[in-house]
């Protein structure tokens, strides 16, 4: 029955683009290199002032540039919905990647596999590319065991990351008039206007439809990595703000009860590590560290623990990992991005959206 299904529908992959000549015709290819292969591509160029449209055209994509969009990647988006889905029928589907991202072949197949009607959309498990020294190096870490953890909880999406996700049309259509009738927030158009981050509001709009999100085996994504402290820096507070405001637009409900418990524990989690960091400091103080042997054993379990989840990553990221030290640095600069966040929230401080 599925086969038959899948047989009928139309793969339409969307790709917004802002000035990525340079990374575009990865992208295209890797698309046509699907198993199933996408019937028609189309990039989004979004107010591009180097080669992108044309480099595209000769990756043998359609090119669908913007109109006065001031909305950056969800604005674009919306301008292409608005024209491409009235052609199409609710079980087409509809792929929205990043630019910057490299699909692995079986992506599209193995989402159609895990389609079906209580599925609202598919997304992708993202994998960091290489480069970047030991800040790509720990990202490509993180991201390792954001995967792993996808995978123990049966491919549960609680994000529809921007990588890569592959809609059904006819939610996209409840999404636009759930908007219009005023369910959800955000605009009278698809994708929200009024989020930071686009794709972890579509995925409540998505929860609060009814529908489940999935990330499964297969849809596999390679992305980028960001090089410099600064982009991580507008990347993630960017990420972690647009979370917490999201969470503040849809209230307490129950689709973002379990978000609102998990952003509960990441703020105790910076208390613990601040906790910690004050005691450790003031151990050093009194003189020599008294160890015993039961932490001594607690301590050697967890230096297993992130050695082992870090595999995927490489050898090198295993051996980052095993030192604790390094990994705990960049979990201390997470934890200055969630204070920062929350900071601007209470203050109502205007954030804008970065291009990273």
């Amino acid at each position: 029955m599925r086969e038959a299904a899948t047989s009928r529908v139309s793969v339409i992959a969307l790709i917004p683009a802002h000035n990525e000549a340079d990374r575009i015709t990865a992208s295209i290819a890797a698309l046509w290199r699907q198993n199933i292969k996408p019937d028609r591509i189309v990039v989004v160029a979004d107010n591009c002032s180097d080669e992108t449209v044309s480099v595209a055209r000769e990756a043998g994509a359609t090119v669908v540039e913007s109109e006065r969009n001031l909305n950056k990647k969800a604005g674009a988006l919306n301008q292409a919905l608005e024209r491409i889905i009235p052609g199409l029928s609710d079980q087409d589907l509809l792929l929205v990647q990043d630019s910057d991202t490299i699909l692995q072949p079986t992506f599209i197949e193995s989402a159609i596999g895990a389609m079906d009607d209580r599925v609202g959309a598919i997304g992708g498990v993202f994998y960091g590319e290489s480069g970047g020294g030991l800040l790509g190096l720990l990202q490509r870490i993180e991201f390792c065991r954001y995967a792993r953890e996808i995978s123990r909880r049966r491919y549960r999406a609680d994000v529809l990351t921007g990588t890569a996700t592959l809609f059904r049309v006819s939610t996209l259509r409840e999404i636009k008039n759930a908007r219009l009738c005023g369910l959800i927030g955000g605009g009278v158009s698809y994708y929200s206007l009024a989020s930071l981050t686009e794709d972890d509001e579509i995925t409540k709009a998505i929860r609060t439809l009814g529908y489940k999100t999935l990330s499964p085996a297969g849809c596999e994504v390679i992305t980028e990595v960001m090089t410099s402290l600064p982009r991580l820096w507008g990347q993630r507070l960017r990420w972690q703000r647009g979370a917490l405001e999201n969470l503040r637009n849809y209230g307490l409900t129950e689709v973002t009860a379990p978000y609102l418990i998990r952003q509960a524990f990441m703020g105790l989690s910076v208390v613990f590590l601040f906790m910690y960091m004050v005691f450790f400091v003031w151990m050093l103080k009194r003189g020599r560290p008294e160890f015993s042997r039961f932490w001594s054993v607690v301590g050697v379990i967890f230096v297993i623990e992130r050695t082992v989840t870090a595999r995927r990553a490489g050898w090198r990221a295993q051996l980052v990992a095993s030192t604790l030290v390094v990994e705990l640095i960049y979990d201390t600069f997470q934890h200055v991005v969630y204070i920062r966040s929350i900071w601007d929230l209470l203050r109502r401080r205007e954030e804008e959206w970065r291009i990273t």
